[in-house]
């Protein structure tokens, strides 16, 4: 089983290490690490492409971590029939680890990547059924707080700390025969949290300062559209590069 384990952690490091974001800009002439924030990510995509854009590149990040962990889940045992259930779970959680830091530390980049919410969002509906609901519960949040607030990291922020308590609650319900065996789920919950959460330090460091930049609002000397950004340095809800 951890040989096919290995294989998978592997495959999903590869696929979610897959720079969408500056492939689809390199398409449009455009090297998106250039301008904006220079984060390879949706937003930074959207603002610097053009909205469309934005969400083509948030469905492709968030597919890298949603397929490659699927298709674990279907070659390890991660049923609760499965006497080998906590360690095929085990194994489950380094696939979606896998294409996450795949995303934030592409190899094909230096290791310089995004902050992995859509490729997180993905990998965690894939995990089907145990953190599915919990990771539409967080991503109807997100949307939630992000239209509420016009600030991409607060709702990322938000969302990430609410996911373990949503999957506690959830796994809690008695949804699940034995909830020991779910020991690696709620591990992965919590890091997947930190992780996401300390990648936007930068954000919230700007929200402290009032420096952040919303959604919708130009900056002073800037037209509302989503492109003409700044060069990368600039405050943005994004951060930088890294």
């Amino acid at each position: 089983m951890w040989a096919l384990a290995a294989g998978c952690i592997l495959g999903a490091y590869l696929i979610g290490a897959i720079p969408f974001g500056l492939l689809i800009g390199r398409l449009k002439g455009v090297d998106i690490r250039l301008h904006g924030s220079g984060n390879i990510g949706a937003t930074n995509a959207g603002r610097v492409l053009g909205r469309q854009y934005g969400l083509l590149v948030f469905a492709l990040d968030l597919l890298k971590g949603f397929l490659p962990v699927l298709a674990a889940g279907a070659l390890l045992p991660t049923r609760p029939a499965d006497p080998q259930q906590s360690a095929g779970l085990m194994a489950w959680v380094m696939v979606a680890a896998g294409a996450i830091v795949g995303h934030m530390f592409p190899v094909y980049l230096g290791f310089k990547g995004g902050k992995g919410v859509a490729t997180s969002l993905g990998a965690l509906l894939g995990i089907y059924p145990y953190f599915t609901f919990p990771g539409l519960a967080v991503f109807g949040l997100w949307i939630v707080v992000t239209a509420l607030t016009r600030y991409v990291s607060v709702g990322s922020v938000t969302a990430a700390g609410a996911f373990p308590i949503m999957f506690a609650l959830w796994a809690g319900r008695g949804a699940y025969a034995d909830g020991w065996s779910l020991w690696p789920l709620h591990v992965f919950a919590l890091v997947v949290a930190v992780m996401i959460i300390y990648r936007h330090r930068g954000n919230l460091q700007r929200l402290l300062a009032g420096t952040e930049h919303r959604i919708g609002r130009p900056r002073a000397g800037q037209s509302p559209s989503w492109q003409g950004d700044p060069p990368v340095g600039a405050a943005d809800d994004e951060g930088g590069r890294t």
